[in-house]
């Protein structure tokens, strides 16, 4: 017969601290296994690159080093995409918008008030 308990076993509901994670197995509000690691602030400088490692001869431009949270980055991407007439995406902290925008990506940048140096070849 089945358990119907959490995988392994273990507590999920402690009276004295509330719920309780199962990985970990510390109470939800000071549970240290979901915590990510914080991503560097960066230096404030937009580093725009084309690249196309990994990407079957794609050419994708990145931006990379902009000192913002993942909302207000997700929201930049999408100005950018819009901008650039091309998808892309969002991912570990740097934009990656499909195609070879390197010259239009940093101009908008820098109209929108940030400090933008290119890097790369």
């Amino acid at each position: 017969m089945k358990s119907k308990g959490p995988p392994g076993g273990g507590l999920v509901y402690s009276t004295e601290s509330g719920r309780m994670c199962p990985g970990c197995r510390q109470p939800v509000a000071a549970c240290v296994c979901a915590r990510q690691p914080a991503r560097p602030a960066g230096d404030g400088v937009a580093r725009v690159s084309r690249t196309t490692a990994g990407r079957g001869g794609k050419v994708v431009t990145l931006v990379r080093g902009l000192p913002l949270d993942d909302a207000a980055l997700a929201a930049l991407g999408k100005q950018l995409r819009t901008a650039c007439g091309s998808g892309g995406t969002v991912r570990d902290g740097s934009i990656e918008i499909q195609g070879d925008h390197l010259e239009r990506v940093m101009a908008w940048l820098q109209a929108q008030g940030h400090a933008v140096r290119r890097v790369g070849g």
